[in-house]
């Protein structure tokens, strides 16, 4: 799967995701959940809804224990994000296992899965500013300022289309080298994060 081909799966999704538009929809993944493709769409779904959750938090007159239920939702969303990153890096680089490195092969310092979640977060950034450029009740000025944003944003995601697809060619070439790099996230770990695992004296 090449890279335009992913941002097509995360496209199709968020437009799944908007058909209802709620946050505790269930997940209707079309693809094998443990393929590459299962994988994506389950990593662009978190992305969409934590989008939203994200949106929710900020409200200006939020209650403060709803605040706080958001505030744990979205950690274990990224959490989960990050988790499936790794899945993602795994999935990919077994396309690899085979190749042998060239010597003087470069090592990558981002791994193909975190290019992907770059992607991923373009593809609800575009959606959500093609929204935003579209409104009928705003000035002409931020409208049009609206729709620089979104050329601007275009122009990025073509950049990392190009830039993700140069890493796999390079990588099935044995040309460059790239890892999986495991996140070792601390705060939502109860034998890492001290106010979690400390006795309150």
């Amino acid at each position: 799967m090449n890279a335009a081909e992913m941002y097509a799966l995360f496209r199709q999704c968020i437009e799944d995701y908007h058909v209802k538009d709620q946050i505790d929809q269930p997940e209707q993944n079309p693809h094998e959940a443990s393929s590459l493709a299962g994988l994506l769409y389950a990593k662009n779904w978190i992305d969409t809804v934590q989008w939203h959750l994200e949106d929710e938090i900020r409200a200006p007159f939020i209650d403060p224990t709803q605040a706080l239920v958001l505030k744990r939702r979205i950690d274990k969303s990224n959490q989960n994000r990050t988790d499936l990153v790794e899945r993602i890096d795994e999935k990919i680089l077994e396309t690899y296992q085979a190749v042998e490195a060239k010597p003087g092969a470069r090592l990558n310092t981002e791994s193909p899965g975190w290019a992907v979640d770059r992607l991923s977060i373009l593809a609800l950034k575009i959606y959500h500013m093609e929204i935003e450029a579209q409104r009928k009740d705003t000035e002409a000025a931020l409208a049009q300022k609206n729709q620089n944003k979104l050329a601007i944003l275009e122009i990025q995601r073509d950049d990392l289309i190009l830039a993700l697809d140069q890493l796999l060619q390079d990588l099935a070439k044995g040309e460059r080298l790239a890892k999986v790099y495991r996140q070792m996230k601390m705060y939502n770990d109860p034998e890492l994060n001290p106010v979690l695992y400390q006795k309150p004296s």
